[in-house]
């Protein structure tokens, strides 16, 4: 196998829309006059093409899912309120955010990651509550990436590969 070719199981934690949640933010959210003209099909296009620029619309996702987000929807309170809530994610973290390492977890011979870690994430002023999981990984142009996540029973390798396919779905779109 060379360098170019993409092993995916991205499928494995694909879940589908939860369409019921969307019909029900589409019908009975507090949208302003354009919103509410569009139906559940044009509101879902928008949805998937991040032009909402509303966090919120996060919430109308599936629980069962690992929501996976850039940079721009860094929020410590929102991790926080997602852990505490059930809700999984991967995100990149900025690159001056301040983190604390509890723990260094051991990587396989080989491993394409650079690091793995427990952490909390934050300054002692305004930090986290909760304990995250911390990948530094490279990017295909080189650059160094720290991704934070809540899920700690699937592989580093799993984590980086789903926040790099996210990159293949934004692509598509």
């Amino acid at each position: 196998m060379d360098k170019n070719t993409l092993i995916s199981s991205f499928g494995k934690w694909v879940s589908p829309i939860n369409f019921k949640k969307i019909f029900e933010h589409v019908e009975n959210g507090k949208q302003d006059y354009y919103i509410k003209k569009l139906t559940t099909e044009a509101f879902i296009k928008l949805l998937l093409f991040a032009q909402l620029h509303e966090t919120e619309s996060l919430q109308a996702m599936s629980d069962a899912l690992l929501n996976v987000f850039d940079r721009g929807y860094v929020d410590y309170e929102r991790f926080n309120r997602m852990t505490d809530d059930g809700y999984f994610f991967v995100s990149r973290l900025k690159k001056n955010a301040v983190i604390r390492e509890i723990e260094r977890f051991t990587l396989p011979e080989g491993s394409k990651v650079l690091a793995d870690k427990m952490v909390y994430i934050g300054t002692p002023q305004k930090r986290a509550e909760n304990i995250f999981r911390l990948l530094e990984v490279i990017d295909t142009k080189g650059n160094n990436l720290r991704l934070i996540t809540n899920r700690f029973d699937l592989s580093a390798e799993e984590i980086s590969e789903i926040y790099r396919s996210r990159w293949t779905i934004e692509l598509f779109f």
